[in-house]
């Protein structure tokens, strides 16, 4: 996927995305400049930086998704953050650093997925040839499910526990667990268990013990620093500390915390120092009262590109209920379909719900195309209720008759809609 040209890129987020053509042209070339920065001689690479990216706009209209589908597009490590989830140095709370953490652990944890998916036949294998040692039995027999039901006992690894664990928050906890995980004993311990269940078990201990850890280390260090990704949300929340809400003692003392990281420093992880000079980093806000100018003039510098994405449409939503990769006609058709109901809209139907979910958000507070799910479940609330029905078509009467009284009322609307 790397070697996808910028059209290509911005053909793939069509498939989930509807509009935001600027948005998606400027991810379509951070992705591909990363590929061409790697083709170039290491001294010069070494100097090109990503050109990292300000979405502007409202809530719902794609801007976490296309950096989402980005980073699926390109097998990247991929994180998303908040910013008004972070404290200034000095204060309680999470410190800007734990991004790069934690893009770390994802990067290990995308490596670790790979590597077990290319071995996942000879762990299986391997397996099943275990439990056949126990049952005295052929790999053959096991393999085949006729001894799925039987019980057989198996050893497996528990975590060791910190006595003074209990103690602390599950953040701080969740921290000192990754960072000591590596030098903590596991414990072994017996386990009765179905062949179904102790073939899932040893097989992931099989796969474990055919992985280098050493070179999944070395390798998600690598994707972190080279082709990481971070969103980084609410960040209009930040620009101004007579502004901030949240948990912050001063905005601006967190935009100056997230400075260093923007633009390039190393952080210590439990994997080893991760450099973020080369991380590509994803700025998003409504910016209703901040505006991008209110930014510190340094954290604006290292967003060169900005770009607005546009409110969504009626057409827009239409579009989003059939158009797209699993949209959610097809996604409420298929879960029904599990139950005997045979579901089908009409094209005045869906154009209906379009329009209530566009003038919900008008008439209410517009969140995008989320909007979409709370009508389209408040259509088929009914219809889901039921079993077997057979074939249901949904007409534009039948949404009027579900919509209408809720739309009539502002405290039922504001309340279920």
């Amino acid at each position: 996927m790397t070697e996808l040209t910028p059209r290509e890129i911005v053909q793939e987020l069509d498939k989930y995305i509807i509009g935001q053509a600027a948005a998606k042209r400027a991810v379509a070339v951070a992705l591909r400049n990363r590929y061409r920065r790697k083709r170039l001689p290491a001294e010069m690479a070494r100097e090109v930086i990503p050109k990292n990216i300000l979405m502007i706009g409202p809530t719902g209209v794609g801007k976490t998704e296309i950096a989402r589908r980005l980073a699926r597009l390109a097998r990247a490590p991929f994180l998303k953050v908040e910013a008004t989830k972070f404290t200034e140095v000095g204060y309680v709370g999470r410190d800007v650093d734990s991004i790069v953490r934690d893009l770390a652990e994802v990067a290990y944890q995308l490596v670790m997925q790979e590597k077990t998916e290319a071995v996942a036949e000879r762990a299986l294998a391997r397996a099943e040839e275990r439990i056949a040692e126990l049952l005295r039995v052929s790999p053959y027999d096991v393999r085949s499910g006729r001894y799925d039901d039987h019980l057989v006992e198996v050893e497996v690894a528990e975590e060791a526990q910190l006595p003074f664990m209990g103690m602390m928050g599950a953040e701080q906890m969740q921290g000192l667990t990754d960072m000591l995980s590596s030098f903590l004993p596991k414990r072994r311990v017996r386990r009765r268990m179905k062949v179904r269940e102790a073939r899932e078990v040893l097989k992931a201990q099989e796969a474990e013990m055919m992985i280098d850890k050493e070179e999944v280390t070395q390798e998600a260090v690598r994707r972190a620093q080279e082709d990481g990704i971070v969103f980084i949300d609410e960040i209009d929340k930040i620009a101004g500390s007579d502004k901030i809400q949240g948990p912050d003692v001063s905005g601006e003392g967190v935009q100056r915390d997230l400075l260093p990281i923007v633009e390039g420093t190393v952080v210590n992880t439990r994997l080893g120092p991760v450099s973020t000079e080369h991380v590509l980093f994803i700025g998003a806000g409504a910016f209703h009262v901040a505006k991008p100018s209110d930014l510190i003039p340094e954290l604006q510098g290292r967003f060169p590109i900005r770009v607005e994405l546009t409110e969504l449409t009626a057409e827009d939503f239409a579009r989003i209920l059939t158009s797209t990769e699993n949209s959610l006609i097809r996604q409420y058709t298929a879960l029904l379909g599990t139950d005997g109901i045979e579901l089908e809209f009409t094209p005045e139907a869906i154009r209906a719900i379009a329009d209530y979910a566009y003038r919900a958000n008008r008439e209410l507070e517009d969140i995008g195309a989320r909007r979409l799910h709370t009508v389209l479940e408040r259509v088929l609330e009914e219809i889901s209720f039921q079993t077997d029905l057979g074939r249901v078509t949904i007409t534009k009467e039948y949404v009027e008759e579900r919509l209408s009284p809720v739309m009539g009322s502002e405290d039922l609307s504001r309340y279920i809609l």
